[in-house]
């Protein structure tokens, strides 16, 4: 990568944060990315997904964590185009997914509250069933079994 990556530092300086200067700052910034363009849009999505595998799991899981219950706690409309901008990365660049602790990230799903994990497996569920036959083919390659039955796809 020829670019810093501002958005990958932010990331990994959110994830060792303590919760209450994480959560506001986390969803500050969501809320900025949605009013950005789509080209940087898909870069912020790159720069995380670059920068995720490289934070310590026990701070990525915190931060993780933050971003999922905000995202729960979001208007649908939102969330399913921070999903959907981050599953067609993945389905584009599967090898992007590759090097997270999936298993640990399902943990942090499955301890989510029940309405929080209902809100956010219905989007997914919805996007998924928008994609071609060959992005569905391919994220089933790279997605557990165990992540599939948790999100009830």
């Amino acid at each position: 990568m020829s670019e810093p990556n501002h958005a990958g530092n932010i990331i990994v300086n959110l994830a060792s944060l303590p919760d209450f200067l994480r959560k506001p700052i986390l969803k500050k910034r969501m809320d900025e990315f949605f009013t950005l363009s789509a080209p940087d849009r898909i870069e912020i999505i790159n720069n995380a997904l670059a920068a995720g595998p490289t934070i310590p799991f026990p701070n990525f899981a915190k931060l993780f964590g933050t971003w999922l219950e905000i995202l729960a706690g979001i208007d649908e409309e939102k969330r399913s185009g921070m999903f959907s901008a981050y599953l067609t990365e993945i389905v584009t660049n599967p090898q992007k997914l590759v090097l997270f602790n999936l298993d640990g990230i399902l943990e942090i799903f499955n301890g989510l509250e029940k309405p929080k994990k209902d809100a956010i497996s219905n989007s997914i569920r919805r996007i998924l069933a928008g994609l071609t036959d060959e992005q569905r083919r391919r994220l089933d390659l790279i997605i557990p079994q165990s992540a599939k039955a948790a999100l009830g796809i």
